[in-house]
């Protein structure tokens, strides 16, 4: 639910993008070299979307061939939605949050990739417990623009909008995802987690 907002400026952008009208706030970056932004967008609402039906134990329990085909997809999804996000911090020049908000994305972008490889190597070696911690992992910090649309909004009004404010209102509901997140997983420990049989 909480990234209703992010999924819907991502596909008023992609309107834009596709010479639709001027929906969202001008962005130079965007409209000079907008490829990445348009897989960042749909990879990110495959990823929320289809994240939302992998978690629930008895849907896995009803459907596993559905949960095995729908997470490989999820994984290359989340894998685009990295590698994107970490390209656009990488080439989009004079992005607000400064050098600190720059440091930050690349290190979401490379935690999210690594914590979606690792659950793909984990469910490989038939280690559910690891899974299950890597891609929770990896969906909450994919769900970081959520979040951020009540932490920037909080921020911007107690703080305005520089780059110092900017960099920590997004930074933070990262935090408060990854710290969810290790409370999921610590709360969710049990039997079901040891291994799956062959």
């Amino acid at each position: 639910m909480i990234s209703v907002i992010p999924l819907v400026s991502g596909v008023l952008r992609l309107v834009e993008v596709a010479d639709g009208p001027q929906l969202m706030p001008v962005n130079p970056r965007i409209a000079a070299d907008p490829a990445p932004v348009m897989v960042h967008i749909v990879a990110a609402t495959v990823y929320a979307i289809l994240g939302a039906f992998q978690f629930p134990a008895r849907l896995r329990r009803r459907h596993r061939t559905w949960h095995r085909t729908s997470g490989r997809v999820l994984v290359a999804a989340g894998l685009l939605v990295a590698v994107s996000g970490l390209w656009m911090t990488v080439f989009y020049r004079n992005a607000p949050g400064g050098v600190l908000l720059w440091t930050v994305r690349l290190t979401v972008g490379s935690a999210m990739a690594t914590a979606l490889v690792l659950g793909f190597t984990a469910i490989r070696r038939r280690d559910i417990a690891a899974h299950r911690a890597w891609m929770i992992r990896a969906y909450a910090l994919g769900l970081g623009a959520g979040t951020q649309t009540v932490t920037q909004g909080v921020g911007e009004a107690a703080f305005g909008t520089g780059d110092l404010s900017t960099a920590l209102s997004m930074s933070v509901a990262w935090l408060i995802n990854a710290a969810v997140a290790e409370w999921v997983i610590a709360r969710g420990k049990g039997p079901e987690r040891t291994a799956v049989p062959r």
